[in-house]
């Protein structure tokens, strides 16, 4: 059963990686002749001084899209675990922006936050009449927050089983020891959404490192290179400097990294986080 899987990986993940790092050691412009250039395209990669600010871009934008989606999620989850027949429905509600296309979305919030024509203008509100998309702080900031509005449903369906895995018994017994709602969140909720929690924060980190399409049409890097991410570099690099040398290093920095902080995170889970949750409850 676990061949037709084996085959589908090795073939779309193996083979690629494999012919990504080949492109490494090449010098293509994705049209002609490839030919062999050895480390020639590693040391422009590494000398560029813009990748040092594209990997703090990166990472300050999956900081804080971890920042913001994780206690977000936690509590949209909780609140969904409920036996209420309304949340039912709310549900497939909160559910629908990850339903949407990036690019639609991209191009949605990007109309709704124009100074000119968009939301604020349009409704004379002074807060939203800024230059939302023209300032690098306000610029990482909308990138962050619709990156969050996307994926919050998301993580909030993963919290949302958690929950519902523990046992009612727990609750139970802390309400007959007094315990009020907030207590019994902070003392049975979160304990027992630790490998829950290392699931989630593994999917906002790796993913944070694919974050293209959002950002290319909501800011396309800008306003200078403030939102310029990886995935965004090495797009530009690949794509509209037709260096695919390059590119396909940079592509290798991105799997690398990915791989390191997803290591790092099973490391903080104890590495046991394929056992239950409720171990030793």
């Amino acid at each position: 059963m676990t061949v037709p899987a084996l085959v589908f990986f090795v073939g779309f993940g193996v083979v690629p990686l494999i012919g990504v790092l080949a492109l490494s050691f090449t010098t293509w412009d994705g049209i002609g002749d490839i030919q062999f250039s050895g480390f020639t395209s590693w040391r422009a990669v590494l000398a560029d001084p813009g990748l040092p600010h594209a990997l703090y871009v990166t990472f300050l934008i999956m900081a804080l899209s971890w920042l913001v989606q994780t206690p977000a999620s936690i509590l949209l989850g909780v609140f969904l675990a409920g036996a209420q027949r309304y949340r039912a429905l709310l549900s497939v509600l909160y559910f629908i922006p990850l339903l949407l296309s990036s690019a639609a979305i991209a191009i949605t919030y990007k109309a709704l936050l124009d100074p000119n024509f968009g939301l604020g203008a349009g409704l004379k509100i002074g807060l939203l009449t800024q230059d939302w998309l023209g300032r690098p702080g306000l610029a990482v900031g909308v990138v962050v927050f619709v990156v969050s509005w996307q994926f919050i449903p998301f993580h909030s369906l993963i919290y949302q089983g958690g929950v519902r895995q523990i046992p009612r018994s727990m609750y139970e017994a802390a309400e007959l020891d007094g315990a009020g709602r907030i207590r019994k969140f902070f003392s049975i909720t979160l304990p027992q959404l630790k490998y829950t929690m290392i699931t989630s924060s593994t999917l906002v980190v790796v993913g944070s490192l694919t974050f293209f399409d959002l950002i290319f049409v909501l800011t396309a890097g800008g306003p200078g290179d403030a939102t310029r991410v990886l995935a965004l570099d090495m797009y530009k690099r690949g794509f509209q400097a037709n260096l695919m040398g390059p590119a396909s290093a940079i592509a290798l920095i991105l799997v690398f990294v990915g791989l390191v902080l997803s290591l790092l995170l099973r490391r903080l889970g104890g590495g046991k986080s394929d056992t239950s949750q409720l171990e030793g409850a």
